[in-house]
């Protein structure tokens, strides 16, 4: 069975997909807020292979970048942050259509579901501060049918 990695069009697609979430949260009044301190000048290159990473894909991201600790560090520490998330998943919802990823009703609601999951799970669980995160997370897996079974944010390495 085809992974959602190659469904939604393996690494290519996954950049675009990464490209357009970012152009559409900078453009967001609330969403770009978290961008205002600057950014990586290859996030959607790194955020393109930690979906991979993340969606059957290879294991770029963990291989080149970092580990789940240090991306849920980067996002944490920043206070709850409920409407910015609200308004990021629906950048996410609006890129799928942008990048032509929303016509299959199957992968558009799976990449949904892990994009809404991941922002609010793993990368708010620890508004107080990025200190609270413990080393050895792993990137959670997901696939057609969600996460994978061990490897949610409690599942260290």
């Amino acid at each position: 069975m085809q992974t959602v990695y190659e469904a939604a069009g393996g690494a290519d697609g996954l950049l675009r997909l990464a490209s357009a979430w970012h152009a559409r949260v900078m453009a967001d009044d609330v969403v770009s807020h978290a961008f205002s301190h600057g950014f990586h000048p290859d996030h959607s290159q790194r955020l393109a292979a930690y979906w991979a990473e993340a969606l059957g894909g290879p294991t770029t991201y963990s291989d080149s970048y970092g580990d789940e600790t240090s991306v849920v560090r980067t996002h944490s520490g920043n206070g709850p942050h409920e409407e910015m998330d609200r308004r990021a998943i629906a950048c996410f919802d609006q890129a799928l259509s942008d990048v032509g990823l929303a016509s299959d009703d199957r992968l558009r609601q799976v990449l949904h579901d892990y994009f809404a999951w991941a922002t609010t799970t793993t990368m708010s669980r620890f508004h107080r501060s990025a200190d609270d995160v413990p080393d050895g997370l792993r990137i959670p897996q997901w696939s057609w049918n969600g996460l994978v079974s061990g490897t949610g944010p409690d599942e260290a390495a």
